[in-house]
């Protein structure tokens, strides 16, 4: 469902092809036969912008990092710290690691440059886990005693993805599809050469889809923007303890330095937390 075009109303055809016609033996086509996309060729179930949204969340979530040393981490949402936890020493990301030091167990986050051969060298604070979350609470406390400051950051970020619509552009690729497709059917009728036209048409299908991917991409920050707005405008007290699907909601990531902690909410604003050497 989550890559399948037909469930917004497009239909991709010849995905398969037949062998033999006497077994009827079918398999995947990897280009051994043309293959033709269809837009609209009947009822949408899911809206295209959010069938484009998903595309999008995707791609981010195939490779969330790529390491120093070129190594690319992927998605992973077992904690709600999982992914957002960096260094700012070597570059790493942080995991999680049940810690046992002289008899005494907790749960810490340390950097993965101190946990396995990365070829970097780091010393990255040990990070216990009960201390992220008083960070995460401190952010977002800071973030609600100066509001003000943060609405207006958050409106000018609003008008910067105003700026940069691209609505005019996939007008115009749109346009040009259905000029080209007119001229495609009358090439075929005529059986005249149609393969420069064919291959004009994928590519600007792979530029539309290219468009969609950002307009989809812009559409979910100018979301978040607005729901850390609509936070910041309905939250009356700071919060007293940690709350982790707020955190979820609100941080996208934080980065650890020797003296501070620096947090980014997924709107774009970012708050320093000072910092308490435990190592």
């Amino acid at each position: 469902m989550f890559r399948n075009e037909k469930y917004i109303g497009d239909a991709l055809l010849q995905k398969t092809y037949t062998t033999d016609f006497l077994t009827k033996t079918r398999v995947k086509n990897h280009g051994i036969v043309p293959q033709y996309y269809v837009e609209n060729s009947h009822e949408a179930i899911i809206p295209r912008v959010i069938f484009m949204q998903v595309q999008e969340e995707l791609i981010r979530r195939r490779i969330v990092h790529t390491s120093p040393n070129g190594k690319n981490r992927t998605f992973s949402c077992i904690h709600s710290f999982s992914n957002m936890i960096f260094c700012g020493g070597c570059g790493e990301v942080f995991r999680r690691v049940h810690w046992n030091n002289r008899g005494k167990k907790s749960v810490v986050w340390r950097c993965i440059s101190r946990l396995e051969n990365t070829g970097l060298f780091c010393d990255a604070r040990t990070v216990p886990e009960s201390m992220l979350e008083q960070v995460m609470v401190s952010a977002i406390n800071q973030a609600l005693s100066d509001k003000d400051t943060f609405l207006a950051t958050l409106q000018n970020n609003i008008e910067t993805v105003l700026i940069h619509e691209n609505d005019q552009t996939l007008a115009d690729i749109d346009a040009r599809l259905q000029e080209l497709q007119a001229e495609l059917l009358k090439l075929a009728s005529s059986k005249a050469d149609y393969e420069d036209v064919a291959d004009e048409i994928y590519r600007l299908r792979e530029e539309r889809q290219k468009v969609q991917l950002e307009s989809a991409g812009r559409d979910e920050l100018r979301k978040r923007i607005t729901d850390m707005s609509a936070f910041l405008r309905e939250q009356p007290t700071t919060i007293t303890e940690y709350d982790e699907p707020l955190v979820r909601r609100l941080v996208e990531k934080v980065t650890i330095y020797e003296d501070k902690f620096t947090v980014e909410f997924k709107s774009g604003a970012t708050v320093d937390v000072a910092g308490y050497y435990f190592s």
